[in-house]
């Protein structure tokens, strides 16, 4: 293995990760982050199995299992009464189905995890906002002026990326979604004094509320400590993608007005809210620049709306899927054929992870009428299945297409199953070995 020089430009979820998984594979890594510590703003997130199984394949596993709380189920609620229209078991049964856990954890315990596994492997410069880079040369420069060479640039910074403009030839607006979150935490020593909140502590599940135009997710953290509020409305007209804006907690109220009474005693316990504008992008054609030796990765790429709860995930499996190429790289005529690959690799897995959140935002929000009916209809078949097969019954449902995506046992295999390690070490052993294998450039074909 030839050792590289990699600068990672911003150090998120993604960023820290891919530093991980490149120092571990021998390379000489930089992390540039403009904020002046490593840390993140007070938030829920949900590892799903495909990212649990790498953290914990990464050493991770105690500390995932002591700071988070694995939901026993999901449930789909009706808005303005609370009855259940949807409902998936999870708990062991993700464990059993998938071969690792679902979990939910505070977006800052994620991150203080990923910062200290990928500290060995990594010089960190805070404060160091880059400003402009030179794909050809291979060089960023900071606010500061200094300016720092490497081998590899990869961009990792987020949403409001200024290296994504770079790659695809200039900037990229973004488009209004219509909706925008608030984000709440709870203590649930305050949830357990309430009979009809303290079940949603005792027995934690993902809860989400479904109603016309908006919706909520409900779920336990912090080891059942807290509760994490995310409540989808329609925005305002923000003016940009800041994801820490102070919020109303009486605007928040009056967005949710008429929901059920678990709902309303819930906002009763919210003292500050943030709100979260929700913009979108499409799925672009290229992660790779042409001078093949700067990429994209995670949010920078692929941003995802919340809707299927999958944006860690994926910036994470990126960096799993970088590590195990460069893992093999014995020259550096190799680099841009193996960035290529990792996109090749990458892109139709996260465009089309993109596009189902796209869709969860149209089914959860049906305005009351025909299509709502026929949503909970389908919800309330993959739930009655789900049912039966608790009661240790045999599924008569064919659960493809379930307007509880969670419910559609398809499209958890090929979300849950998959192991980003894995998927490249077979691509490497299968065909990338034999394309990439000389000291001359290549151009990369998957």
């Amino acid at each position: 293995m030839t050792p590289l020089r990699f600068i990672i430009v911003g150090g998120g979820l993604g960023g820290l990760a891919a530093a991980h998984c490149l120092g571990r594979a021998g390379h000489n890594v930089f992390v540039f982050e403009s904020a002046s510590r490593i840390g993140d703003v007070g938030a829920g997130i949900q590892v799903s199995p495909n990212l649990s199984r790498l953290l914990i394949k990464w050493g991770l596993g105690e500390d995932l299992r002591k700071a988070s709380v694995k939901p026993q189920a999901i449930t789909f609620r009706r808005y303005e009464t609370g009855h259940r229209v949807g409902w998936t078991k999870w708990g062991e049964t993700m464990d059993r189905d998938y071969g690792a856990p679902y979990y939910h954890v505070h977006r800052a315990d994620l991150l203080d995890m990923l910062f200290k596994l990928s500290s060995p492997y990594m010089t960190l410069f805070l404060k160091s906002r880059v400003v402009s880079l030179d794909p050809d040369l291979c060089q960023v420069t900071l606010e500061s002026g200094q300016k720092f060479r490497a081998d590899v640039i990869l961009g990792a910074d987020g949403v409001k990326s200024m290296v994504r403009a770079v790659v695809v030839g200039g900037p990229d607006r973004p488009m209004r979604t219509g909706d925008a979150a608030y984000r709440a935490i709870i203590p649930t020593s305050e949830m357990r004094k309430d009979s009809d909140l303290k079940p949603l502590v005792d027995h934690p599940e993902m809860t989400g509320w479904i109603g016309p135009g908006r919706h909520i997710m409900g779920y336990c953290i912090r080891g059942g400590l807290e509760y994490n509020l995310v409540l989808l409305h329609p925005d305002r007209g923000s003016s940009g993608e800041a994801y820490d804006m102070p919020g109303s907690v009486q605007r928040m109220k009056a967005d949710f007005e008429g929901w059920e009474p678990r709902v309303q005693k819930l906002l009763e316990l919210v003292s500050t809210t943030l709100i979260w504008p929700l913009f979108d992008r499409d799925p672009l054609a290229r992660w790779v620049h042409p001078a093949g030796k700067l990429a994209l990765l995670g949010d920078a790429c692929h941003p995802m709306l919340p809707y299927r709860a999958q944006g860690a995930a994926m910036a994470v499996e990126d960096a799993a899927v970088l590590g195990v190429l460069f893992s093999h790289v014995t020259s550096r005529h190799q680099i841009q054929p193996l960035l290529h690959a990792y996109q090749a690799l990458r892109h139709s897995r996260t465009t089309r992870t993109q596009l189902e959140a796209r869709q969860n935002q149209t089914i959860f929000h049906l305005p009351d009428g025909r299509e709502q009916a026929a949503r909970d209809q389908s919800m309330r078949e993959g739930m009655e299945d789900a049912l039966r097969q608790e009661r240790g019954e045999p599924s008569i449902y064919g659960s493809a297409g379930n307007a509880n995506v969670w419910a559609d046992r398809t499209k958890n295999r090929i979300q849950f199953l998959y192991d980003a390690e894995e998927a490249a070490e077979r691509w490497w052993k299968t065909s990338g070995r034999w394309e990439i294998v000389t000291d001359e450039p290549l151009v990369f074909k998957l």
